[in-house]
Formats: structure tokens, sequence, C-alpha cells
């Protein structure tokens, strides 16, 4: 399973090891600089290196030129770059030219999306080049290729999106507790699941629950319609100040100017093993919960109640 396949099981995301991948906060990031750069832009041409991370390399070179970029969203941790029919004399409507279509970006690991002069020397991993109308290339790097990208059109890109769910900036509260609090899985897990919520990823579940004061550990359907409510609002607030501060750089992340993102110093539990609560002053302790490393305060997120087996389960009974 690629890192990009991640929700497509409908389970939690499965990585590689503790390697950060951009999320929610960072893929917006990069999707409104795209827009401020390119939108309006028409595709000229599309020149590609290696293509293992792409589903159909040979739509992209078919499909893509005459194209103008319309509008760059997110949805969760995909970035959607919004395609016109194409503009060329020679589209053929059975092929889909003449409808609308969309070119799908997961950034994986490691990749970076970012526009710059034709001229400017490539940097190494450099794998995609799509011409745009004024002189500039929109490059994608990616040196792990761990990331995907995807011609899709109408229904396809229905298919593509329907199993993931519901966009955690936008969902409301009733909603974000029955998403939460029918489940018996462990938060942390639903919280990575993208099929419940699109977009979140292990730095803000962390800082999130961290905020809530609850434990990773804790089952979904033990949570108070409180809890939940005030889950989600901690949840909408660090992403809304993640977005405002560009994401968070670790490791390799960089917007579309190729700059890092800054949110990182705001970080309250997330790869903080051994440090004092920020809260309480108790130890940061980190455990594995869904696969992934979690950083919680033991103090502040209380670790939930060991259900104690009753002493006639599991006996035999003669006769």
């Amino acid at each position: 399973m690629r890192v990009a396949d991640e929700g497509r099981s409908g389970a939690a995301p499965l990585l590689f090891g503790d390697e950060l991948m951009p999320e929610l906060p960072e893929v917006e990031t990069v999707a409104r600089g795209l827009q401020k750069s390119i939108a309006g832009r028409r595709i000229v041409s599309v020149r590609l290196g290696k293509t293992d991370f792409i589903d159909d390399p040979a739509a992209l070179e078919q499909h893509l030129p005459g194209r103008r970029i319309e509008r760059v969203d997110r949805y969760g941790k995909f970035m959607l770059l919004q395609l016109s029919a194409s503009g060329n004399a020679d589209a053929h409507p059975e092929n889909g030219d003449t409808q609308d279509a969309c070119l799908l970006v997961h950034l994986g690991m490691t990749g970076q999306l970012a526009p710059c002069a034709a001229a400017q020397p490539c940097a190494k991993h450099t794998h995609v080049w799509i011409g745009l109308d004024d002189g500039r290339e929109l490059r994608y790097t990616d040196p792990r290729r761990f990331g995907r990208m995807a011609y899709l059109t109408g229904s396809g890109l229905a298919e593509e999106l329907k199993i993931f769910g519901a966009d955690p900036l936008l969902v409301s509260a009733e909603e974000f507790a029955s998403r939460i609090r029918s489940r018996n899985a462990q938060i942390k897990a639903l919280l990575l699941d993208q099929s419940v919520l699109r977009g979140v990823g292990n730095i803000y579940a962390d800082e999130s629950l961290w905020r809530a004061k609850i434990h990773p550990m804790r089952r979904g359907a033990e949570l108070s319609k409180k809890q939940a409510q005030v889950l989600r609002r901690v949840l909408q607030d660090v992403l809304r100040k993640a977005i405002l501060a560009r994401g968070s750089s670790i490791s390799d992340f960089l917007d579309a100017e190729g700059q890092p993102g800054e949110y990182q110093r705001h970080h309250r539990a997330y790869g903080r093993e051994g440090k004092r609560c920020y809260r309480c002053g108790a130890t940061i302790q980190r455990a594995i919960v869904a696969g992934r490393s979690s950083y919680f305060c033991p103090k502040c997120q209380p670790a939930p109640r060991v259900r104690k087996q009753s002493k006639g389960r599991g006996r035999v009974r003669n006769g």
C-alpha cells in the first residue's frame, strides 16, 4: 500500500514507521499558494521523468495540454487542480477532451509542487514539468516518489473521492459527534482514519487530543457529547492556526514558494517525549497507538480504565 493510497480501505493510514507526510494544513498552504500563482494559466506542454507514482502517465501527456487551470482546491490531503475543457482545435469528445477534468496530486512524504521560470536549473529528483502559457513551468519534485498523480474526469473523480470522510474544518458538531461516538476504535485511530475525517494526520491528532485532554487510547464510543464537542472545537482551532503559520516543517515540507512552515514552534505534544507538559509540568510520554507514535501528557490526558473481567466469565459449568 502506497502512502498516497491511505484511506482507500477505510482503515487508519498505513505509513512507513513514523516518517511524516503533509497533513491538511500543509496541503492547504500549498494549494493556496498555487491558487495565487497559477490559476488561470493554460497548460501548453507536459514532460515526464520517472513515472512510477503516476496512475496513467500517457493520460497526462495526452490530455493536459490545452487545458486551463481553473482553480486549485484541497480535498483531505490531496490537491485537486481543476481543469477546463481542452482548448485545442483537435480535441476529441470521445476521449473526454471537451469535458472538465482534474489533476489529483498527493505530495507523499517528500513531494513539492511549485512554479518556476523555465530557464531555472532543475532540482534533483524533478519528475514532472508542466509548461504554462506565461513561460513558466509547474514542476513536481519528489526524492522518494511516495506521492501520487492522476488525471481524472467526471465519474472517475467522484469514485476516487467517495470513500473519504468529512472535512474537519467543515464538519458540523452533530456529524462529528456521530462519526466519533458511534465507533469503538481508539480515538487516535479514528482521527487518522481518512474515511472518518479527511486530512488529519499524526501531528494534528496529537496536538488536538492534548488540548482536549483526551488520551489517544480512549475509545470513541466512550467520549461524552461534551468531550466530542471540545475535541471538534480544538481540532478546528489547531488546524486553522497551523494554516495561518503555513503548516509544520519538521522534515521536508516546503510551501509553493519554497518556504518552510512555522507551526512546529507551537507544538504542545507532538515530538516532545521527555519534556515538561506546558500545562501541568508532567513529563510528556510516547506510546504506539494505531501503529503510530503518539505523544501525550499522562496527567492531563489520563489513560482509560481497563475493564475488569467478571469473575464468572470463562468458567466451565458442570452439567
